[in-house]
C-alpha cells in the first residue's frame, strides 16, 4: 500500500520511499522508514495533501505520496 492510498484520519507506518531522488529529499524532511504517519488535509480536488510525520506537517503531491510505500496502523 502506499500514502496516496490512505484516508483521511488514517495512520501507518513508512516502509520505504521507491523514488531515489525523491527518497533524499523526504529523508531529510523527516519522512524516514519506522516513522508513523498520518493523513491530516486533503485539498478540495484531492491534491496536495497533508500529512503529519512525527511533529512535522508536511503538503505533498499525490504522485510523491504514491512512492511512499506504508503498513496501515
Amino acid at each position: 500500500m502506499n500514502l496516496a492510498e490512505l484516508q483521511k484520519g488514517e495512520q501507518a507506518v513508512i516502509v520505504s520511499v521507491r523514488s531515489e531522488t525523491l527518497s533524499l529529499k523526504l529523508y531529510e524532511m523527516g519522512v524516514l522508514p519506522g516513522e508513523s504517519v498520518s493523513l491530516e488535509h486533503i485539498a478540495p480536488f484531492g491534491d496536495p495533501v497533508a500529512i503529519q510525520v512525527g511533529e512535522s506537517k508536511l503538503c505533498l503531491r499525490l504522485e510523491d505520496a504514491a512512492e511512499i510505500e506504508i503498513v496501515r496502523v
